[in-house]
């Protein structure tokens, strides 16, 4: 399974380096001011480039009453709504709310739904507690459009536990009243749909800061969900009777004396309630009241992702705790429960199962009997039972049968759960989670689309958009970290990644447009222990590869990778995150490799562009690039391409500006019209320019190739092209198609218009 343990770099963090760049206007250095006027023309359409899944989905939310109205939420990719016309997901995170200053939103850490009201939504958001708080997003037409209100407290969407919950909970008799049990500062209450929110000081007022955090170890677990013990809806009076599950790490914070609360007052009290002592200290990944008022409680020693066990479920009922079922190797992540009573229908996700199949055991019968329904079943597709990380299930209110989990790679289903063999199906068509590190495009008329590295899942040879790429240098659960393709022959594609499970780097090559790979028989310097994506590969003929590991000085070999020879590049400053140079190849010179320092960080020194006439072995410092003062920026946000249609043609990006140069970066000439706006509130800063392709040109215009910028122009974050040499340009993309911001971008040679990219875990998105 492909377990998604991408760190994405935080929005905050990220508008801080970009808040603090350095300036980019020095003398002596051309600039020219482009207009929105003579390049015209933008996106027509948006596909997602076929994987399926490929990331960790952490819950699944179905309408109690409307059927077949289901919700995904993921830990770094949005949320989904399922379609069920075409089978199929449709993202309803990509629009305004999510521009490239509001990625981190992209973490969803709890939805909830109107049992009253089936267009109402809502999430709460935010991908790491040390970024900051969160937000509140709220829709009134199933996640169509969104409203969005900031939280008082941070949310962590992709923090350890992000499977527990719900946390988010609508009252079903008062609907405009909601709760949220969050980790840091205990539970919260909105009387006015979300818009405000007041902590619920009756259990516990303690708010941790980041620097307690860090001494309970880098993250809490907090308040774990909320039930309210009901049976009716629509009212207009609170529900009186609620359940609260508290980790024992904020308890113990807090000082509250246990980790399980009753309310029969709304919130205004809360009184202890003891839980079994062999579950003391226990996590409670999810717990569901049936619709006899039953609480069933899973208790597992661990809080994922892959809930680790002892597992133990519990009912609670009249104020008694019965033990029903308990697993000593394994955690219960998931608890689903159908009707009630002697002939109630209870699923169990088992969870942190390693080599044996997904485990998902289910009775009928209230809990005295139970059978296995998924591990050693069939499977489509085949090979689709790997074990890991079942950690929400969920059986549909509208057909019992059908049941479905999570786990770290996307969704699985059964509709025949209680048939002799249930088989089970992946369900993630359009639900494309993967994260691109890497994203390379060869010339017109490769047998290929591009080469793809993504955390995760390795490094991939797309050759058909609709189809899951099936070349690649690995089968092992693997990351990508880099690629190049052989310009004049791209059957030759380079690369390196991680093998995950030993956690090796390894670098590979195909002579054969990616039908047979070899591994690199050494690894040059630094390659073994920096294994980040901060770092580049090129290739300059069919023996002649430069990489760049993170934090290293690049090395070159000119048998592919038999034995590696140090360039003479600097050695890059610690400043205590990865950094590395960025390699670009000239297309039209094989001698020519250009070498990009951004500086690393706001506080590093200016970036600089370093050129090597001999194949990437030796390079002298652009004295242009030193000229033109560029601003000091992260890896991640910075970019440089070279036009494969004329020599020494180069396109830069500081991460606020855009550069030109024609003369192979002895001069550079500054494009002034896209500029970074600072953070406001809680979006971060909207990068001025942050990553560059070209493709092919529109036919007829003064310029050898389409250029693409990810940036801000006139205030506005989008991506923008220019058809004429960056003299004018206009938005390509809009506002319904932000995707979180966009990583990695690269344009295609065969099509006009046709462009890669990468929203926050989004997968990659194709247009045209």
């Amino acid at each position: 399974m492909n377990r998604n343990h991408i760190f994405v770099v935080p929005t905050l963090l990220a508008a801080l380096l970009a808040g603090c760049s350095g300036g980019n206007s020095t003398s002596g250095v051309s600039s020219t001011a482009p207009s929105l006027a003579a390049t015209v023309g933008a996106a027509t359409t948006y596909t997602s480039v076929k994987w399926g899944g490929g990331g960790y989905v952490t819950g699944l939310i179905y309408h109690p009453t409307t059927a077949n109205l289901l919700y995904a939420r993921t830990d770094i990719g949005g949320a989904y709504r399922w379609n069920p016309a075409t089978s199929s997901w449709t993202p309803i995170t990509d629009g305004i709310g999510f521009n490239g200053g509001e990625s981190r939103f992209h973490g969803i850490e709890s939805l909830a739904l109107d049992p009253n009201n089936d267009q109402r939504v809502y999430m709460a958001t935010g991908m790491y507690t040390f970024e900051g708080n969160g937000r509140l997003y709220a829709s009134t037409d199933r996640g169509n459009t969104w409203t969005h209100y900031d939280l008082p407290f941070p949310v962590g969407g992709n923090n350890p536990a992000r499977a527990i919950g719900e946390r988010l909970a609508v009252d079903p008799n008062n609907p405009s009243t909601l709760f949220y049990g969050s980790r840091t500062a205990g539970l919260w209450k909105s009387t006015d749909s979300g818009q405000t929110w007041a902590q619920v000081t009756s259990l516990s007022t303690l708010q941790l800061t980041n620097d307690q955090v860090n001494t309970m170890g880098g993250w809490v677990t907090g308040v774990e969900s909320l039930v309210f013990d009901t049976s009716t809806k629509g009212t207009g009076v609170a529900t009186s009777t609620l359940y609260v599950a508290v980790a024992q790490d904020y308890a113990n914070a807090a000082g509250l004396s246990s980790t399980f609360y009753k309310s029969v007052d709304g919130g205004a009290t809360w009184t202890p309630v003891a839980v079994p002592s062999a579950v003391a200290g226990y996590y409670v990944p999810h717990m569901v009241r049936a619709a006899d008022g039953t609480i069933y409680v899973a208790f597992s020693a661990g809080a994922g992702p892959g809930v680790a066990g002892p597992g133990y479920l519990y009912k609670l009922s009249g104020g008694t705790w019965t033990q029903i079922v308990s697993n000593s190797s394994a955690g219960y992540g998931g608890l689903s429960v159908y009707g009630s009573g002697p002939t109630a229908r209870i699923a169990l996700g088992v969870s942190n199962t390693w080599g044996s199949g997904q485990v998902v055991q289910l009775s009928v019968d209230g809990g005295s009997t139970w059978r296995e329904i998924e591990q050693g079943m069939p499977h489509t597709p085949s090979g689709g039972a790997a074990g890991g990380w079942v950690d929400d299930i969920e059986i549909d209110p509208a057909n019992p049968d059908h049941i479905s989990h999570i786990h770290g790679g996307g969704i699985v289903e059964t509709t025949t759960a209680t048939a002799a063999t249930p088989s089970w199906n992946s369900a993630v068509t359009n639900l494309e989670e993967t994260a691109t590190l890497a994203l390379v495009t060869p010339p017109a008329g490769a047998p290929y689309k591009f080469v793809n590295s993504a955390g995760d899942i390795g490094t991939w040879v797309q050759t058909d958009l609709a189809v899951q790429p099936t070349k690649g240098p690995s089968t092992a659960w693997s990351s990508g970290n880099a690629a190049d393709v052989l310009w004049s022959d791209p059957a030759y594609i380079v690369g390196n990644g991680v093998i995950n499970a030993s956690n090796t780097a390894f670098g590979f090559w195909s002579g054969d447009g990616g039908n047979t790979w070899s591994n690199f028989a050494k690894l040059p310097t630094g390659a073994s222990t920096n294994k980040g994506s901060t770092g580049s590969i090129v290739a300059t003929s069919r023996s002649n590869i430069v990489w760049a590991p993170p934090n290293s000085v690049p090395s070159y070999t000119t048998n592919n990778g038999s034995r590696w020879s140090s360039t003479n590049l600097p050695a890059l400053a610690s400043l205590g995150w990865d950094r590395g140079y960025r390699l670009v190849a000239d297309r039209k010179n094989a001698s020519k490799v250009y070498a990009y320092d951004s500086g690393g960080a706001f506080w590093g020194t200016p970036g600089k562009v370093y050129v090597s006439t001999d194949g990437g072995h030796h390079y002298t410092l652009s004295q242009g690039s030193v000229n033109a003062n560029l601003a000091p920026n992260a890896y991640w946000i910075t970019s440089m391409v070279a036009n494969p249609n004329a020599e020494g043609d180069l396109w830069l990006a500081d991460g606020n500006t855009v550069y030109h140069s024609t003369d192979s970066g002895a001069t550079w000439t500054a494009l002034n019209g896209f500029a970074t706006v600072a953070a406001s509130g809680s979006t971060g800063a909207l990068q001025g320019a942050s990553a560059i392709a070209l493709g092919k040109p529109l036919a007829g215009s003064s310029y050898s190739a389409a250029i693409y910028v990810v940036g801000t122009m006139n205030g506005v974050w989008g991506i923008y092209h220019s058809d004429d040499g960056g003299a004018t340009w206009a938005r390509f993309n809009d506002d319904a198609h932000q995707y979180g911001g966009v990583g990695q971008i690269a344009a295609d040679w065969n099509t006009y218009g046709r462009i890669y990219f990468s929203g926050t875990g989004r997968g990659l998105v194709y247009t045209n």
